[in-house]
């Protein structure tokens, strides 16, 4: 299993999130994976817009700012030739109990970290790779739909259906009606007739980057 090669919590390297984080609480936040290669992170500029369409449906009062800038910057530059990049901004410490957030003026809270990554092995690009279909199903619409935000039980169940067999790399997640949704982690493409096609995420999944 990797270790994270740094971390920056509002900017303090290696420091430790509160139990009181909303985002640990609740899954109260969102979050973007970029991947770093030879020192870029690729699509940044998208990531940041995805991001803050997540924030503003969500009501967290942040915008990705010079401060984030800060936080990313180190990262980065530590980065090794492919790395991945994690951004998580949650609603911040809770001023009491309960899932009412409490204070419109709380502040966010800023998660940088950085891990490694592989690229894919040669043989997968050429030749395919095996795919499971998730026996966990999605609600066909939800009032979320299209946001990276932290609540994931559904990817987290998914995936933790593969781990008996380790010649899968993904598996396909399907809505109650049996349409596919995304992998576990990927949005799905299908070339058919030199068309390109893809799953609509306005009622379920994810709208990845990617994707865009």
């Amino acid at each position: 299993m990797s270790q994270a090669l740094g971390s920056w919590i509002d900017g303090a390297v290696d420091s430790f999130v509160p139990a009181d984080d909303r985002g640990l609480q609740y899954g109260d936040g969102v979050f973007e994976t970029i991947l770093v290669r030879n020192g870029i992170a690729r699509f940044l500029a998208l990531h940041r817009e995805r991001m803050q369409r997540g924030l503003t449906r969500l009501g967290i009062p942040f915008r990705p700012d010079a401060a984030l800038d800060a936080d990313i910057a180190p990262a980065i530059a530590m980065a090794p030739p492919l790395a991945v990049l994690k951004i998580i901004i949650t609603r911040g410490s809770a001023a009491r109990r309960g899932y009412a957030p409490s204070d419109r003026h709380a502040r966010a809270r800023r998660i940088v970290t950085l891990w490694p990554s592989e690229p894919l092995a040669p043989e997968l690009i050429e030749q395919g790779a095996s795919l499971d279909i998730a026996r966990l199903r999605l609600p066909e619409s939800s009032p979320f739909a299209g946001l990276k935000h932290l609540n994931r039980l559904e990817n987290v169940m998914a995936a933790a259906e593969m781990m008996s067999n380790a010649a899968t790399l993904d598996s396909l997640l399907m809505d109650i009606g049996d349409r596919i949704v995304s992998g576990t982690s990927s949005n799905v493409f299908l070339v058919k007739s030199g068309e390109l096609l893809t799953p609509p995420v306005n009622r379920v999944g994810i709208a990845g980057v990617m994707r865009a």
